[in-house]
């Protein structure tokens, strides 16, 4: 056991959340060495680095389990927005449940669920911070009424615009999970004239760093309650960051031989596609890991979220098929376009528990009774 005092530096939990239009994604990356997670699709006239965008649950989970196996790739870990990555979540529940909509799974189940799956990625998000690199969350502003239980009457105040019943539950976990919640918005000044009409003045973009009333947020590091909604207002924090990343790299103070044996690989790695097949876990035969040969096109019934992770895979469409006759659920032979769609959800849902059929049972023993 070890006592230890004073501050630390490590790697900041970051949410900006504000109208939209404001600028959250140009703020967000001017974070060091940003990545960006584009759930909603903001960044194509953005100059940034970017993952494709997550099109089902299970492939932003492979998006930030691929960071979490090339840490090198990125200081900095950009979501936005947070709140359509909540829907993707959502979605995904209904999937695995075989529901509708959230509300149809009654006694408020649904919303728990999502709460569940909420703190589960951010404990992934937490994992990254703990390798050292920052995590931010974009998120939409949402004007709400609040009513304190020890006041009479209610107000106004902004919150993430989280899902409309699921916020009650998720807002407040990414709030508490942050180390630094900011708020940006309009400065507009409320101005008199001479007539007794009011005017709007100002649009100055401001960002806030402290609780009020009318909205919440939070810092650690002592920020004026007001500042300019520029990047160099917080720079400081983690500027220490950039000189401690690279200390690690450094290990081997061994002699110049050995320093030579592990240059290899360091190129290896850094000509590394971000091709996102290297996050799955490797097959535990080495001769089923053959590349398969795949489609250009996949067919036109198969949705996007299904085919993003087929691709990611390498997994072919006579594969689904094999793993829909193992499983029982159709014939050896059905053509791809009698699948009803609600079996793609589902197996989109089950993704991972697909990959180890085919791993296991489809490419480790094609010699199985796979004829008609």
């Amino acid at each position: 056991m070890q006592i230890t005092r004073g501050k630390r530096a490590r790697a900041q939990k970051v949410v900006i959340y504000g109208p939209e239009g404001i600028g959250k994604s140009t703020f967000a990356a001017e974070f060091p060495n940003a990545v960006f997670i584009d759930t909603e699709g903001s960044t194509d006239n953005m100059d940034v680095a970017r993952l494709d965008k997550p099109t089902s649950w299970t492939m932003l989970i492979n998006e930030i389990a691929f960071i979490k196996a090339n840490p090198t790739e990125c200081g900095t870990l950009v979501i936005d927005t947070i709140d359509w990555a909540e829907a993707l979540a959502v979605n995904y529940i209904c999937s695995q449940h075989g529901k509708q909509g959230i509300e149809d799974f009654g006694w408020g189940k649904g919303y728990t669920y999502v709460q569940e799956e909420m703190g589960r990625f951010l404990n992934s998000l937490s994992d990254l911070v703990d390798m050292g690199i920052n995590v931010v969350l974009t998120a939409h502003a949402q004007i709400k009424k609040f009513e304190q239980p020890d006041e009479m009457g209610s107000y106004d105040r902004y919150e993430l615009k989280l899902g409309q019943k699921t916020g009650s539950k998720t807002a407040p976990l990414v709030k508490e999970w942050a180390d630094m919640v900011l708020f940006a918005n309009y400065k507009t000044l409320v101005m008199t004239t001479d007539n007794g009409k009011k005017k709007a003045q100002g649009g100055e973009r401001v960002m806030y760093t402290n609780h009020r009333p009318a909205w919440d947020a939070k810092n650690r590091h002592g920020l004026p309650d007001e500042m300019p909604f520029h990047y160099a207002g917080i720079a400081h924090i983690f500027a220490g960051q950039q000189v401690q990343a690279p200390a690690p790299q450094p290990q081997a103070v061994a002699p110049e031989p050995q320093q030579a044996v592990q240059q290899a690989p360091e190129q290896v790695q850094e000509e590394l596609p971000l091709d996102m097949s290297q996050v799955a876990e490797k097959p535990q035969n080495e001769a089923s890991s053959t590349p398969q040969t795949l489609p250009e096109q996949y067919h036109a019934s198969l949705p996007k979220s299904l085919t993003d992770l087929m691709t990611q895979g390498n997994v072919t469409e006579e594969e689904l098929q094999k793993v829909a006759y193992i499983r029982g659920h159709f014939p050896l032979g059905t053509p791809i376009e009698n699948f009803p769609p609600d079996y793609w959800d589902m197996i989109v849902a089950h993704w991972q528990a697909t990959m180890e059929v085919i791993q296991n049972q489809v490419r480790a023993d094609p010699e199985l009774p796979f004829t008609v």
